[in-house]
Protein backbone atom coordinates (compact mmCIF):
# COMPACT_ATOMS: atom_id res chain seq x y z
CA UNK A 1 0.00 0.00 0.00
CA UNK A 2 1.57 3.27 -0.87
CA UNK A 3 2.10 6.06 1.36
CA UNK A 4 -0.72 9.08 1.19
CA UNK A 5 0.64 11.91 -0.95
CA UNK A 6 2.17 14.92 1.75
CA UNK A 7 0.78 18.50 0.51
CA UNK A 8 4.41 20.49 -0.45
CA UNK A 9 5.35 22.71 2.50
CA UNK A 10 5.11 26.58 1.79
CA UNK A 11 8.53 28.24 2.48
CA UNK A 12 7.22 30.97 5.33
CA UNK A 13 7.64 34.46 3.97
CA UNK A 14 10.42 36.60 4.57
CA UNK A 15 9.26 39.23 7.32
CA UNK A 16 12.18 41.65 5.30
CA UNK A 17 11.13 41.70 2.31
CA UNK A 18 7.83 42.02 3.46
CA UNK A 19 6.18 45.74 2.37
CA UNK A 20 5.72 48.14 4.77
CA UNK A 21 2.81 50.82 4.52
CA UNK A 22 3.62 54.48 3.94
CA UNK A 23 1.84 54.84 7.80
CA UNK A 24 4.07 51.83 9.16
CA UNK A 25 7.04 53.54 7.93
CA UNK A 26 5.94 57.11 9.26
CA UNK A 27 4.85 55.96 12.58
CA UNK A 28 8.47 54.12 12.84
CA UNK A 29 10.56 57.61 12.77
CA UNK A 30 11.32 58.96 15.90
CA UNK A 31 10.95 62.98 15.37
CA UNK A 32 7.10 62.23 14.41
CA UNK A 33 5.82 63.46 18.00
CA UNK A 34 8.56 66.17 17.57
CA UNK A 35 6.86 67.63 13.92
CA UNK A 36 3.11 67.57 15.57
CA UNK A 37 4.45 69.20 18.90
CA UNK A 38 6.43 72.10 16.39
CA UNK A 39 3.42 72.28 14.26
CA UNK A 40 1.16 72.98 17.39
CA UNK A 41 3.59 75.83 18.55
CA UNK A 42 3.75 77.16 15.13
CA UNK A 43 -0.10 76.97 14.79
CA UNK A 44 -0.46 78.69 18.59
CA UNK A 45 2.22 81.30 18.65
CA UNK A 46 0.84 82.35 15.15
CA UNK A 47 -2.77 83.13 16.70
CA UNK A 48 -1.48 84.52 19.83
CA UNK A 49 1.59 87.31 18.90
CA UNK A 50 0.83 88.97 15.50
CA UNK A 51 4.03 89.58 14.61
CA UNK A 52 5.33 86.01 14.95
CA UNK A 53 4.52 85.24 11.44
CA UNK A 54 6.99 88.66 10.08
CA UNK A 55 10.36 87.69 8.68
CA UNK A 56 12.26 89.41 11.33
CA UNK A 57 10.79 87.37 13.82
CA UNK A 58 10.85 84.04 12.33
CA UNK A 59 14.71 85.20 11.60
CA UNK A 60 15.07 85.36 14.98
CA UNK A 61 13.32 82.27 16.12
CA UNK A 62 15.84 80.33 13.71
CA UNK A 63 18.36 82.22 15.41
CA UNK A 64 17.83 81.10 18.59
CA UNK A 65 17.18 77.68 17.23
CA UNK A 66 20.08 77.03 15.89
CA UNK A 67 22.29 78.26 18.74
CA UNK A 68 20.86 75.25 20.65
CA UNK A 69 20.38 73.25 17.63
CA UNK A 70 24.34 73.43 16.80
CA UNK A 71 25.20 71.25 19.99
CA UNK A 72 21.58 69.56 20.21
CA UNK A 73 22.67 67.48 17.08
CA UNK A 74 26.04 65.70 18.41
CA UNK A 75 23.99 65.12 21.75
CA UNK A 76 21.43 63.65 20.17
CA UNK A 77 24.02 61.17 18.31
CA UNK A 78 25.59 60.64 21.62
CA UNK A 79 22.15 60.02 23.47
CA UNK A 80 21.47 57.63 20.51
CA UNK A 81 24.81 55.98 21.37
CA UNK A 82 23.35 55.58 25.19
CA UNK A 83 25.33 58.08 26.73
CA UNK A 84 25.36 61.60 27.90
CA UNK A 85 27.48 64.98 28.40
CA UNK A 86 26.90 67.47 31.02
CA UNK A 87 29.95 69.36 30.32
CA UNK A 88 28.76 69.98 26.79
CA UNK A 89 27.27 73.79 27.59
CA UNK A 90 30.83 75.18 29.71
CA UNK A 91 32.58 73.34 26.72
CA UNK A 92 30.79 76.16 24.45
CA UNK A 93 32.46 78.92 26.82
CA UNK A 94 35.81 77.01 27.27
CA UNK A 95 36.20 76.75 23.67
CA UNK A 96 36.01 80.96 23.44
CA UNK A 97 37.94 81.51 26.21
CA UNK A 98 40.79 79.81 25.08
CA UNK A 99 40.69 81.19 21.21
CA UNK A 100 40.39 84.67 23.22
CA UNK A 101 42.74 84.50 25.44
CA UNK A 102 45.75 82.86 23.14
CA UNK A 103 45.29 85.07 20.61
CA UNK A 104 45.75 88.10 23.00
CA UNK A 105 48.15 87.14 25.19
CA UNK A 106 50.49 85.55 22.04
CA UNK A 107 49.23 88.28 19.92
CA UNK A 108 48.74 85.41 17.44
CA UNK A 109 46.64 85.73 14.66
CA UNK A 110 42.89 84.83 15.95
CA UNK A 111 42.74 81.84 13.84
CA UNK A 112 46.10 80.72 15.77
CA UNK A 113 43.97 81.02 18.75
CA UNK A 114 40.59 78.99 17.32
CA UNK A 115 43.02 76.49 16.45
CA UNK A 116 44.64 75.78 19.37
CA UNK A 117 41.24 75.96 20.95
CA UNK A 118 39.81 73.17 18.09
CA UNK A 119 42.31 70.99 19.67
CA UNK A 120 41.93 71.76 23.12
CA UNK A 121 38.42 70.84 23.20
CA UNK A 122 39.12 67.92 21.07
CA UNK A 123 40.75 66.88 23.64
CA UNK A 124 38.24 67.21 26.50
CA UNK A 125 36.25 65.13 24.43
CA UNK A 126 38.79 62.56 23.76
CA UNK A 127 39.29 62.68 27.73
CA UNK A 128 35.60 62.26 28.34
CA UNK A 129 35.10 59.14 25.95
CA UNK A 130 38.68 57.75 27.24
CA UNK A 131 37.70 57.67 31.01
CA UNK A 132 34.50 56.17 30.44
CA UNK A 133 35.37 53.41 27.97
CA UNK A 134 38.33 52.47 30.16
CA UNK A 135 37.10 53.05 34.05
CA UNK A 136 33.16 52.02 33.04
CA UNK A 137 31.90 54.66 35.27
CA UNK A 138 28.41 56.29 34.07
CA UNK A 139 28.71 59.37 32.00
CA UNK A 140 26.73 61.38 34.07
CA UNK A 141 29.29 61.12 36.72
CA UNK A 142 32.33 61.75 34.74
CA UNK A 143 31.10 64.53 32.15
CA UNK A 144 29.52 66.07 35.68
CA UNK A 145 33.05 66.03 36.73
CA UNK A 146 34.01 67.43 33.74
CA UNK A 147 31.72 69.90 33.65
CA UNK A 148 33.03 71.19 37.29
CA UNK A 149 36.50 71.71 36.58
CA UNK A 150 35.67 73.57 33.29
CA UNK A 151 33.76 75.76 35.37
CA UNK A 152 36.56 76.38 38.10
CA UNK A 153 39.11 76.39 34.96
CA UNK A 154 36.99 79.01 33.08
CA UNK A 155 36.91 81.28 35.99
CA UNK A 156 40.34 80.51 37.61
CA UNK A 157 42.24 81.37 34.40
CA UNK A 158 40.25 84.11 33.44
CA UNK A 159 40.72 86.12 36.54
CA UNK A 160 44.35 84.89 36.71
CA UNK A 161 45.62 86.10 33.10
CA UNK A 162 43.07 88.97 32.61
CA UNK A 163 42.62 89.94 36.10
CA UNK A 164 38.68 90.10 35.91
CA UNK A 165 35.98 87.52 35.10
CA UNK A 166 35.58 88.33 30.91
CA UNK A 167 38.53 88.56 28.29
CA UNK A 168 39.80 91.23 26.56
CA UNK A 169 39.20 92.51 23.91
CA UNK A 170 40.44 90.82 20.28
CA UNK A 171 38.24 92.72 17.92
CA UNK A 172 41.20 94.56 16.53
CA UNK A 173 43.28 92.02 16.14
CA UNK A 174 44.61 90.29 12.74
CA UNK A 175 41.96 87.79 11.61
CA UNK A 176 39.09 88.40 13.46
CA UNK A 177 37.36 90.20 10.64
CA UNK A 178 37.25 86.96 8.57
CA UNK A 179 36.83 84.52 11.34
CA UNK A 180 33.84 86.83 12.13
CA UNK A 181 32.94 86.21 8.53
CA UNK A 182 33.00 82.20 9.09
CA UNK A 183 31.13 81.87 12.55
CA UNK A 184 29.41 85.22 13.24
CA UNK A 185 28.29 86.90 9.73
CA UNK A 186 24.92 87.76 8.28
CA UNK A 187 23.49 86.74 5.32
CA UNK A 188 20.84 88.72 3.33
CA UNK A 189 18.62 85.84 1.71
CA UNK A 190 14.79 86.82 -0.29
CA UNK A 191 14.99 90.22 1.57
CA UNK A 192 15.64 88.50 5.12
CA UNK A 193 18.77 88.89 7.23
CA UNK A 194 19.75 85.36 8.49
CA UNK A 195 22.59 84.50 10.99
CA UNK A 196 25.44 82.05 9.08
CA UNK A 197 24.63 80.07 12.33
CA UNK A 198 21.79 78.92 10.77
CA UNK A 199 23.81 77.27 7.73
CA UNK A 200 25.92 76.00 10.29
CA UNK A 201 23.29 73.97 12.08
CA UNK A 202 21.47 73.11 8.83
CA UNK A 203 24.80 71.55 7.56
CA UNK A 204 25.10 69.86 10.93
CA UNK A 205 21.85 68.30 10.75
CA UNK A 206 22.31 66.94 6.91
CA UNK A 207 25.58 65.65 7.74
CA UNK A 208 24.63 63.56 10.68
CA UNK A 209 21.34 62.29 9.24
CA UNK A 210 23.73 61.04 6.38
CA UNK A 211 26.03 59.30 9.24
CA UNK A 212 22.66 58.24 11.17
CA UNK A 213 21.14 56.24 8.11
CA UNK A 214 23.66 55.72 5.18
CA UNK A 215 26.90 54.90 6.83
CA UNK A 216 28.44 51.54 8.91
CA UNK A 217 29.43 54.27 11.86
CA UNK A 218 25.52 55.11 12.07
CA UNK A 219 25.07 51.47 12.15
CA UNK A 220 27.61 51.20 15.23
CA UNK A 221 26.08 54.25 16.93
CA UNK A 222 22.82 52.68 17.19
CA UNK A 223 24.17 49.00 18.21
CA UNK A 224 26.02 50.58 20.77
CA UNK A 225 23.12 52.58 21.84
CA UNK A 226 20.71 49.54 22.16
CA UNK A 227 23.32 47.04 23.43
CA UNK A 228 26.90 47.21 24.14
CA UNK A 229 27.85 43.86 24.91
CA UNK A 230 26.19 42.32 22.06
CA UNK A 231 27.01 44.68 19.53
CA UNK A 232 31.17 43.92 20.96
CA UNK A 233 30.55 40.20 20.34
CA UNK A 234 29.36 41.22 16.35
CA UNK A 235 33.01 42.86 16.21
CA UNK A 236 31.64 46.79 16.46
CA UNK A 237 34.42 48.93 17.59
CA UNK A 238 32.36 50.26 20.93
CA UNK A 239 35.26 52.26 22.49
CA UNK A 240 36.15 53.76 19.38
CA UNK A 241 32.63 54.50 18.72
CA UNK A 242 31.90 56.37 21.97
CA UNK A 243 35.43 57.85 22.07
CA UNK A 244 34.38 59.49 18.83
CA UNK A 245 30.91 60.53 19.94
CA UNK A 246 32.45 63.05 22.50
CA UNK A 247 34.39 64.08 20.40
CA UNK A 248 32.26 65.01 18.09
CA UNK A 249 30.74 66.82 20.73
CA UNK A 250 33.65 68.65 21.75
CA UNK A 251 33.56 69.72 17.65
CA UNK A 252 30.46 71.51 17.82
CA UNK A 253 31.25 73.24 21.34
CA UNK A 254 34.31 74.93 19.71
CA UNK A 255 32.00 76.13 16.69
CA UNK A 256 29.47 77.28 18.99
CA UNK A 257 32.62 78.81 21.28
CA UNK A 258 33.89 80.94 18.18
CA UNK A 259 30.11 82.16 17.26
CA UNK A 260 30.31 83.40 20.84
CA UNK A 261 33.50 84.98 21.09
CA UNK A 262 33.41 86.56 17.16
CA UNK A 263 29.71 87.68 17.62
CA UNK A 264 31.00 89.64 21.03
CA UNK A 265 34.20 90.29 20.74
CA UNK A 266 34.68 89.09 24.64
CA UNK A 267 33.43 86.48 26.16
CA UNK A 268 32.40 86.27 30.13
CA UNK A 269 33.65 83.07 31.99
CA UNK A 270 30.68 82.07 33.63
CA UNK A 271 28.54 81.57 30.66
CA UNK A 272 27.16 78.25 29.31
CA UNK A 273 26.36 76.93 32.98
CA UNK A 274 22.89 75.12 32.58
CA UNK A 275 22.82 75.03 28.40
CA UNK A 276 23.73 71.44 28.66
CA UNK A 277 20.19 70.82 29.52
CA UNK A 278 18.42 72.80 26.89
CA UNK A 279 20.47 70.60 24.74
CA UNK A 280 19.62 67.44 26.16
CA UNK A 281 15.89 68.70 26.58
CA UNK A 282 16.18 69.39 22.53
CA UNK A 283 17.08 65.77 21.84
CA UNK A 284 14.87 64.04 24.39
CA UNK A 285 11.77 66.32 22.57
CA UNK A 286 13.01 65.57 19.29
CA UNK A 287 12.63 61.46 19.66
CA UNK A 288 15.83 60.53 21.70
CA UNK A 289 15.66 58.00 24.24
CA UNK A 290 17.17 58.00 27.92
CA UNK A 291 18.01 54.33 27.25
CA UNK A 292 19.65 54.66 23.71
CA UNK A 293 19.49 53.24 20.69
CA UNK A 294 16.64 55.53 19.38
CA UNK A 295 16.55 58.57 18.04
CA UNK A 296 17.49 61.30 15.19
CA UNK A 297 19.59 64.26 14.09
CA UNK A 298 16.54 65.30 12.29
CA UNK A 299 14.30 65.15 15.26
CA UNK A 300 16.96 66.87 17.78
CA UNK A 301 16.37 69.90 14.71
CA UNK A 302 12.94 70.10 15.42
CA UNK A 303 13.36 69.92 19.15
CA UNK A 304 15.69 72.93 19.05
CA UNK A 305 13.23 74.71 16.56
CA UNK A 306 10.41 74.14 18.94
CA UNK A 307 12.67 75.90 21.60
CA UNK A 308 13.23 78.81 19.24
CA UNK A 309 9.70 78.97 18.74
CA UNK A 310 8.67 78.95 22.19
CA UNK A 311 11.37 81.31 23.97
CA UNK A 312 10.62 84.13 20.95
CA UNK A 313 7.28 83.37 20.67
CA UNK A 314 6.78 84.26 24.55
CA UNK A 315 8.47 87.65 23.54
CA UNK A 316 6.32 88.27 20.83
CA UNK A 317 2.97 87.56 22.25
CA UNK A 318 4.30 89.65 25.46
CA UNK A 319 3.88 87.58 28.12
CA UNK A 320 5.42 87.54 31.30
CA UNK A 321 9.39 85.74 30.41
CA UNK A 322 9.66 83.90 33.55
CA UNK A 323 6.86 81.00 32.24
CA UNK A 324 9.27 80.11 29.72
CA UNK A 325 10.99 77.50 31.55
CA UNK A 326 7.48 76.23 32.76
CA UNK A 327 6.13 76.18 28.99
CA UNK A 328 9.55 74.36 28.28
CA UNK A 329 8.94 71.80 31.14
CA UNK A 330 5.66 71.23 30.21
CA UNK A 331 6.46 70.55 26.40
CA UNK A 332 9.25 68.25 27.24
CA UNK A 333 6.97 65.88 29.24
CA UNK A 334 3.92 66.09 26.60
CA UNK A 335 6.85 65.67 23.91
CA UNK A 336 7.62 62.38 25.70
CA UNK A 337 4.63 61.10 26.15
CA UNK A 338 3.54 61.48 22.83
CA UNK A 339 6.59 59.77 21.58
CA UNK A 340 6.10 57.25 23.67
CA UNK A 341 2.56 56.61 22.24
CA UNK A 342 3.88 56.95 18.89
CA UNK A 343 6.34 53.84 19.53
CA UNK A 344 3.64 51.72 20.78
CA UNK A 345 1.68 52.55 17.95
CA UNK A 346 4.14 51.89 15.92
CA UNK A 347 5.26 48.34 17.52
CA UNK A 348 1.78 47.66 17.68
CA UNK A 349 1.19 47.74 13.39
CA UNK A 350 4.10 45.66 13.05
Amino acid sequence: MSAPATAPVQDAPDERLAHRSHLRRLLGRPELGAVVGAVAVFVFFSTVADSFLQASSLSTVLYASSTIGIMAVPVALLMIGGEFDLSAGVMVTSAALVSSMFSYQMTANVWVGAGVSLLTMLAVGFFNGFVLTRTKLPSFIITLATFLMLTGLNLGFTKLISGTVSTKTIGDMEGFDSARAVFASHLTIGGVDLQVTILWWLGLVALATWVLLRTRVGNWIFAVGGNSEAARAVGVPVKGTKIGLYMAVAFCAWVSGQHLLMSYDVVQSGEGVGNELLYIIAAVIGGCLMTGGYGSAIGSAVGAFIFGMTSKGIVYAQWDPDWFKFFLGAMLLLATLLNAWVRKRAEATK
